[in-house]
């Protein structure tokens, strides 16, 4: 679903630790994400391409990206040449689950009331956990373009998008 890029306006929402995960357990095998992800890590993330495929959907006037930046400063100059506002999560307790998903969910809620000119919003993330705010984006009249990884997205979360594309698909070469 290409859409007119002339009257399209995009706002882009990274579940950003997903995204990576999902890319060092494809690339460094099952568990890698789980057993370094209180350490600096490495980048295995195609922002460009994620970037170029998001700008193709219309001019981008929202771009967050959601996750604890200190173990992912090594995408710093990436993420700033491509305007991207990073928001710092420090997730409370051990287990350092769904902060970026629930601040995620909230702030596209929010802006999809504040900002009627956006017309396409792209969640980056694979889980089911963004359903909710799925129903809330298509009641108030806005394409959602979901984007994950083939191995780790919850094909419900897949098939509430309008359309959904797969981080893979995305960056293979022609």
């Amino acid at each position: 679903m290409q859409m007119n890029s002339d009257q399209s306006t995009v706002a882009i929402y990274w579940d950003f630790e997903n995204i990576h995960a999902s890319r060092l357990d494809h690339t460094k095998g099952a568990g890698a994400y789980k057993q370094s992800r209180f350490t600096a890590q490495e980048p295995v993330v195609d922002v460009e391409a994620l970037m170029e495929f998001a700008a193709s959907l219309g001019s981008v006037a929202i771009n967050r990206a959601y996750g604890n930046w200190q173990w992912f400063a090594r995408y710093r100059e990436v993420l700033l040449h491509n305007a991207v506002e990073l928001i710092q999560l420090f997730p409370p307790g051990s287990s350092a689950k769904n902060g970026a998903d629930i601040k995620l969910c909230l702030d596209a809620t929010e802006d999809i009331i504040r900002f009627p000119h956006i017309t396409n919003i792209v969640i980056i993330g694979g889980d089911s956990d963004f359903l909710p705010v799925s129903q809330k984006i298509k009641a108030a009249g806005r394409t959602l373009i979901g984007l994950g990884t083939r191995k780790n997205t919850n094909r419900h979360w897949a098939k509430s998008c309008h359309e959904f594309r797969y981080y893979e698909n995305l960056i293979e070469q022609p």
